[in-house]
């Protein structure tokens, strides 16, 4: 049986971009600064100081993500605390990171959290009906992987 989430109208929705992309972000941010100010914004340390400064709105900020950014949003998604990810990510550029990247990538997956990883998805993602409403996300319940037998 899923558990369903109710997603309010105001998403908490986190913004993460990598260091050649940072700048590709705060465009999209300034794109889209109108709808972005009636979300709450959460982000990776320099990320969210980019953003800070040019909407002036409070961005919650975690670390860097190679200092353990990434980890720290991937545990407030597995908490149910972020509805959406926009993680421009740099495509052309092998990161020290990568794992962390991966892990985080994959904790979106299992709790079914949106995620637009380029500028095109991320105005899909933005111009959708659900963003200014309620929304019921299915979250997957993962009980039988937890009551599974482990042999020893």
């Amino acid at each position: 049986m899923k558990r369903i989430k109710t997603l309010s109208e105001k998403k908490t929705i986190a913004l993460i971009a990598h260091d050649n992309k940072k700048v590709d972000l705060v465009e999209w941010v300034k794109k889209h600064e109108e709808k972005l100010r009636k979300h709450n914004l959460i982000a990776t340390g320099t990320t969210g100081k980019l953003v800070e400064e040019y909407l002036q709105v409070n961005v919650k900020r975690m670390m860097s993500g190679p200092l353990g950014g990434d980890q720290q949003l991937g545990a407030l998604i597995a908490e149910q605390k972020i509805d959406i990810v926009i993680f421009f990510c740099d495509p052309m550029e092998a990161l020290p990171h990568d794992s962390d990247v991966k892990a985080f990538l994959r904790v979106c997956i299992v709790w079914n959290t949106p995620i637009a990883l380029d500028a095109s998805t991320a105005d899909f993602i933005l111009s959708s009906p659900f963003m200014n409403s309620q929304y019921q996300a299915e979250i997957p319940d993962y009980e039988n992987y937890l009551n599974r037998k482990i042999e020893e």
